[in-house]
């Protein structure tokens, strides 16, 4: 079984017995995005860490929209509890790639691929895209691309 799934389970037992609501909400919502994974598609199979990292990816990103949409609408304290679930999620993803890293990686592999223009963008991102791998969001990367490229 994959390492980041235990270390999940592990930590929803610490936060039942610690009576910890929202942690305890947060980690079985992750874990059953985890399980529906696993079980989605002609064969149910295991994910591995990575696969995992996606997924949790995936379900902090809709936290962040979440709390957006609350704010916006008025409704602060659902948007706290959805920023709450949020950071939970977060201690169990890889640190986020600052802006500085950011460029220097976007820099190289523009430099490996030799792109000199917009049009090259999808050459960068598939060289890019694995080097980040949930460090970064797609949205974050593709702009420093295109900032890179344009200039």
């Amino acid at each position: 079984m994959a390492e980041l799934k235990e270390r999940l389970r592990a930590d929803l037992n610490a936060a039942m017995r610690a009576r910890d609501q929202v942690r305890m909400r947060t980690l079985r919502m992750a874990l059953t995005s985890i399980t529906n994974e696993e079980v989605a598609g002609a064969s149910a199979r295991e994910l591995s860490d990575d696969e995992i990292v996606k997924v949790l990816t995936r379900e902090a990103r809709k936290r962040r929209e979440a709390a957006e949409a609350f704010a916006a609408a008025g409704r602060d304290e659902q948007a706290a509890a959805e920023r709450a679930e949020g950071e939970i999620l977060d201690e169990y993803l890889p640190a986020q790639l600052s802006d500085a890293e950011l460029g220097e990686l976007v820099t190289a592999a523009i430099e490996e691929t030799g792109a000199d223009s917009p049009r090259a963008m999808g050459q960068v991102m598939k060289v890019l895209t694995p080097r980040i791998a949930g460090r970064a969001e797609g949205a974050r990367v593709a702009a420093e691309v295109r900032r890179q490229l344009a200039s």
